[in-house]
């Protein structure tokens, strides 16, 4: 047994368990950095991943022995290590848990022998997957826009450490066409690029556009739409170098590239790249920090794109490249807002006479209008005009949404789902009604007002099948749809040549939400909205898009009646300055999750007496502890408390010595269900 090494070696391990750093076990062999091994771990055998040669304190002989090596696949790199070693650390969580976490599941279950038999078999097969590279002869004559921020995008290959790019483009100005040529550039230098989209199914056209573009080269996506066994393939063709470009979601920034050499955030500024459980990492500011390690030049992409992003344009840390036209020199639509105070008291309309009329006179030109209205179901709540009586979940402090089509009331929250009950449970009164519009009573008033129109929606409940939104958007973009309403799923990188109208029904609830960031998403979501219309030159000059508002004079409408991002971001960026809100602060949220509200609180106050005698506390603001907007979801109660500093170091100090406090104090609460710190939250 002397000849047996020592290695350390990544586990994955419950939340915010003791194991947070690598093991060290006994194996015959020294085994490099990198490599995947079947290890004991209790009385489990689990996959790991070798993080170096071990300094175990314990006597060799004490230590548990590595039962197998994965030999079938090569090591993953020390800059892959890197990229896990950064996330871990910046965002709070286990080594082990976050490098385990971003392998595929099937990888993490097989023995090093059923993997072998799937490496083996995969290398030797030949489809459209791994066929051999062809290039396209005839390829869209460029912009002169998009010739200039090509040019100087490909300068920055020439720099020792790339700078990230910014692409800010008016939407329509052919950003996926700079996306195409960036790719095919890095694949002449015999590179691999990696393509980042918010979600898979939402941007159809891009992933057509590159299969099409790049027919014989090597593609494959990483999305969680996937079987386990079609991951784990994709997977090892990029770990493999067999991928000349990977296509994928947010967890793709951790997918293993020997010859990374380009990597694109498209929609740089959606939230979906923002993990909401586990480690909470942004794969877009990672993907930044991949392509500094890997000394790789990385592109990010978007006509609203993120105040965070915007602001390091304008400190100089990012290269800002800008399309300020559409192809074509196309007009952007117009944008008329119409001010509901007109119609004067009562219930309102769904829809104000003049955009009705407009959305009619595109049905008889044979145009289509899109109809946002970014709440599902047919009612936000029912009510009793007896009593008073609402639709609350039992579980959730939230309403439950009436579903019209299936008769039945749903917490979107919780998931519960009831029967619409045929009198008030409080008092008997048969007259119950809804309150509010979602998108499923939108489209049955819609086919009142409109009998002559054909209506569809694309929202959640309408794309729950694999191919139902293939199929949805298939009949829009046929022409067999005149009016398609739908949720913020339609705004996201759809091509819809005939929409000519567009229509926001009811955007003002995030005017004046306490969240600091709801007026972004909103001129974000109203930004990407229009820019669905007149996106066929011959059809842009009529164009149009109506925003139907009770706030016609608030500043976000003039920027978004110019399409001037610019703008709404000085004063956005003003307002933030003033307030000491992000980019000029940093944020992180300390979440607590209870039976009831008592422990949660106590955990919290806990928490705050204890981060106070942290070497960091002077320069780290903890305020109060506050219930999160949803305070109750499926019977927990949760409270959250706002971390803040001017300094990333010194919050990023105060928050590694505070997990160790933390970890502690969680076992003197026991009426706490978790805990979980969020940095850089996009929600307050």
């Amino acid at each position: 047994m002397s000849e047996e090494c020592v290695i350390a070696v990544a586990v994955e391990a419950p939340q915010h368990s003791a194991i947070s750093a690598p093991l060290d076990y006994k194996c015959e062999r020294l085994l490099s950095f990198g490599s995947l091994a079947r290890v004991p771990l209790g009385r489990r055998i689990v996959t790991g991943i070798v993080w170096g040669s071990g300094a175990s304190s314990v006597a060799t002989d004490k230590l548990r022995t590595v039962d197998s090596v994965v030999d079938a696949l090569p090591p993953l790199s020390r800059a892959w290590g890197a990229l896990v070693e950064f996330a871990a650390a910046y965002y709070q969580r286990g080594l082990g848990e976050v490098a385990l976490a971003v392998l595929p599941p099937e990888l993490r279950r097989l023995d090093a022998a059923q993997v072998a038999q799937r490496v083996a078999r995969w290398s030797k097969k030949t489809d459209a997957a791994l066929a051999p590279a062809t290039d396209v002869a005839v390829l869209p004559e460029l912009t002169t826009a998009q010739a200039r921020a090509l040019a100087q995008f490909e300068a920055l290959h020439e720099q020792e450490s790339p700078t990230a790019a910014l692409l800010h483009g008016v939407t329509g100005s052919g950003k996926t066409e700079v996306y195409l040529r960036a790719a095919a550039a890095a694949l002449q230098r015999g590179r691999q690029a990696l393509i980042l989209v918010p979600e898979i199914n939402l941007t159809p056209q891009l992933e057509a556009r590159f299969a099409e573009r790049f027919a014989g080269r090597r593609i494959v996506s990483l999305h969680s739409a996937l079987t386990p066994a079609q991951r784990l393939r994709h997977w090892v063709a990029a770990h493999l170098g067999l991928a000349d470009l990977v296509l994928g979601t947010r967890l793709a920034v951790f997918a293993p590239l020997p010859r990374l050499g380009l990597i694109v955030v498209d929609e740089e500024h959606d939230a979906s790249y923002k993990q909401q459980d586990g480690a909470r990492y942004s794969a877009r500011d990672l993907a930044v920090y991949r392509g500094r390690i890997e000394r790789v030049s990385v592109l990010l992409g978007s006509a609203t794109p993120s105040l965070e992003s915007w602001q390091r344009a304008e400190e100089g840390r990012y290269l800002r490249l800008a399309l300020p036209t559409r192809i074509g020199d196309g007009a952007l639509p117009r944008v008329r807002v119409f001010d509901m105070n007109r119609l004067g008291h009562g219930t309102p309309p769904a829809l104000a006479p003049p955009v009705l009329e407009a959305i009619e006179q595109r049905r008889v030109r044979g145009e289509q209008a899109l109809l946002l209205l970014n709440r599902r179901g047919y009612a936000p709540v029912l009510h009793c005009t007896a009593c008073g009586w609402k639709s609350q979940c039992a579980n959730c402090s939230a309403w439950r949404v009436f579903h019209k089509t299936d008769r039945t009331l749903r917490c979107h929250h919780c998931g519960v789902t009831d029967r619409v009950p045929r009198a008030c449970p409080d008092c008997g009164n048969a007259d119950i009604a809804p309150l509010g519009r979602g998108t499923e009573r939108l489209e049955e008033q819609l086919a009142a007002l409109l009998p002559a129109a054909r209506i569809g929606r694309i929202d959640a409940d309408t794309t729950r099948g694999a191919t139902a939104l293939r199929a949805r958007l298939a009949e829009v973009h046929a022409g067999d749809v005149d009016v398609l309403v739908g949720t913020q799923m339609v705004t996201k990188g759809h091509d819809f040549r005939r929409v000519t109208l567009v229509a926001a029904v009811n955007p003002d609830a995030s005017l004046f939400a306490s969240d600091f960031r709801a007026p972004e998403r909103l001129f974000s979501l109203l930004m990407q909205a229009a820019g669905r219309a007149g996106r066929d030159q011959s059809l842009a000059a009529t164009s149009e898009m109506w925003v139907q508002t009770w706030h016609p004079q608030h500043p976000l409408f003039a920027a978004l009646r110019a399409h001037d991002f610019a703008a709404f971001a000085v004063t956005q960026l003003a307002e933030r300055r003033l307030a000491g809100l992000p980019p000029f602060a940093h944020l992180a949220l300390l979440r607590a999750d209870a039976r009831s509200v008592e422990p949660a609180l106590a955990f919290l106050h806990a928490a705050a007496q204890a981060a106070a005698i942290l070497p960091d506390a002077a320069s780290v603001m903890v305020y109060p502890p506050v219930p999160l907007p949803v305070a109750r979801v499926a019977n927990v109660e949760r409270l959250q408390m706002l971390v803040e500093s001017t300094s990333r170091p010194a919050l990023q100090r105060l928050l590694t010595d505070w997990g160790r406090e933390l970890h502690q104090l969680r076992r003197q609460h026991r009426g706490i269900v978790r805990w979980a710190i969020d940095v850089d939250p996009l929600a307050i």
